[in-house]
């Protein structure tokens, strides 16, 4: 065997035992991925989990090359609690649960493009990332941010230079990253996309182009397209566990009254029957088309949601199984694309959410706990897709508010702006880092920093644009390059539109 060969191996054998008790069944799974995929059907959809309130991308992927963790290391070392995570240490089991010196050393990854001169790494609870990541499963998107075109950081402070409004608002940042637009847009980009591709879907099952497994997301709403909302559990009814107040005669009084005609009907009154009809009549074609959640692959018989071992992850705050529920929204969402074909699918776009990396403070033990879900959440989700035998066909991707600064406040980190993304599935050139990851520059004493990828506090001032990672999830769906321009009204000032993260 090739020293090379003989190195990607143990590399994968490595990746795989990360995984567990599902090692051996991932690595089974993947060898037939290639099997797999010569019958599979012309299905794709895009997943996007939406990390709500602005994660920390500086503790989530990290240089750690000399020059890189000694500025690190500085400046993310503030009193009273530093949020500097650790390099090449055991973890310290007698420190405080969610404290970097218990977490342990950050994961190394190597990127199959060499950064000269640079090294990286995950936040130590990553586990399953940086497996996915070795496996070639998972890519890095670095410095992603909303920009109107190329911008630099002279252009930063220039006057009357275009840049998005409303920087470092959480409302307008959400809707920029989902709309293009700030806050009160009324159209996404997946559902601008959806638009031009739920034509490709059976009439019948046209409604289930769009899927929130959380609540209402711009990001889903098109001009024609309608998202379809769902909880985690299934399809959501009118009147759950058949019965309204507590009676299944009270629900059925309430359909009639629905669903019933009058003499007199007026035309709102007709409309909102049909309405009535329609959401009637989906969540009932839905509900019978999703398999169960207990079946294999997507959960154990015999337990519920909140007990189900595929559903839990590890609390690093108390070391206790605990239900996640952004899991569960991607079980749903696996439950539906199983049904794709009695659906008569061949293009969706879903949206899930996890809360609370808004980190101003107390961010060792908030943000150890939300990546840990978010790692657990990615594992379950690819195996349950390898094992479905779909993992080529459906690509999952993060998107948050925005990154946040490199400076700390004293135990958290303040709005930023550009922030690093996973992109996941069998589709994606997986093992690499997607773009130059920034430069971490020096503290002058008043919060400006020296690199050209840093502004005011160390936020990042994004390389890569909203549209740019949007155009190239959007080609790979079947979007042609000139609608991709009517859908995202910056991706015109950029030359490269593609960023090539994608398999064709």
């Amino acid at each position: 065997m090739q020293q090379h060969t003989r190195r990607e191996f143990l590399k994968r054998a490595s990746a795989f035992s990360m995984l567990g008790t599902a090692g051996p069944l991932a690595m089974n799974l993947a060898a037939m991925s290639e099997a797999a995929a010569q019958t599979a059907s012309d299905y794709r959809a895009l997943v996007c989990i939406f990390l709500t309130g602005g994660n920390d991308a500086y503790n989530t992927v990290l240089a750690t090359d000399a020059a890189s963790w000694s500025t690190y290391t500085a400046t993310r070392t503030q009193e009273p609690d530093s949020i500097a995570l650790l390099k090449d240490v055991a973890p310290n089991t007698s420190a405080e649960r969610g404290t970097p010196a218990r977490l342990g050393g950050v994961l190394p990854i190597e990127p199959l493009t060499a950064q000269p001169g640079r090294s990286f790494a995950l936040h130590p609870l990553l586990k399953k990332t940086q497996a996915y990541f070795n496996l070639g499963k998972l890519a890095i998107v670095p410095n992603v941010g909303p920009l109107l075109r190329p911008t630099a950081k002279a252009d930063y402070t220039r006057a009357g230079f275009p840049l998005p409004p409303r920087l470092f608002s959480h409302n307008d940042q959400q809707s920029t990253w989902q709309t293009m637009t700030p806050e009160g847009a009324a159209t996404g980009w997946g559902g601008r996309m959806a638009d031009l591709l739920a034509g490709r879907n059976a009439s019948a099952g046209a409604a289930f182009t769009a899927i929130s497994a959380l609540s209402n997301a711009v990001w889903l709403t098109g001009n024609s397209v309608l998202q379809y909302q769902v909880q985690p559990y299934g399809a959501t009814a009118v009147g759950p566990w058949g019965q309204a107040f507590g009676s299944t005669a009270a629900l059925a009084a309430i359909k009639r009254s629905m669903l019933g005609q009058t003499k007199n009907a007026v035309v709102a009154e007709s409309d909102l029957r049909k309405l009535a009809s329609r959401s009637f009549s989906a969540q009932a074609q839905l509900s019978s088309a999703m398999p169960q959640a207990s079946m294999a692959p997507h959960g154990t018989p015999g337990y519920d949601a909140y007990s189900d071992p595929l559903l839990c992850y590890t609390s690093p705050l108390n070391g206790e199984k605990t239900y996640n529920y952004l899991a569960h929204q991607l079980q749903a969402v696996a439950r539906i694309i199983e049904a794709r074909n009695t659906l008569g699918l061949k293009r969706q776009v879903f949206f899930v959410s996890l809360g609370g990396f808004d980190t101003h403070d107390n961010q060792n033990r908030n943000h150890a706990n939300l990546l840990t879900q978010l790692d657990h959440a990615l594992g379950y989700f690819e195996l349950t897709l390898m094992q479905l035998g779909v993992d080529k066909q459906v690509t999952t991707f993060t998107a948050s508010d925005f990154g946040r600064t490199f400076t700390s406040n004293g135990d958290g980190s303040d709005h930023g702006w550009g922030g690093h993304h996973f992109v996941m599935g069998g589709a994606v050139k997986g093992g690499d880092i997607h773009g130059a990851f920034p430069v971490y520059g020096t503290n002058d004493g008043s919060n400006n920093f020296s690199s050209p990828n840093q502004i005011t506090n160390g936020s990042l001032l994004p390389a890569i644009s909203v549209d740019q990672y949007a155009a190239t999830l959007g080609s790979w769906m079947g979007v042609s390059d000139v609608d991709l321009l009517g859908i995202l009204p910056s991706l015109t000032n950029f030359t490269t539109r593609n960023l090539g993260f994608l398999t064709a």
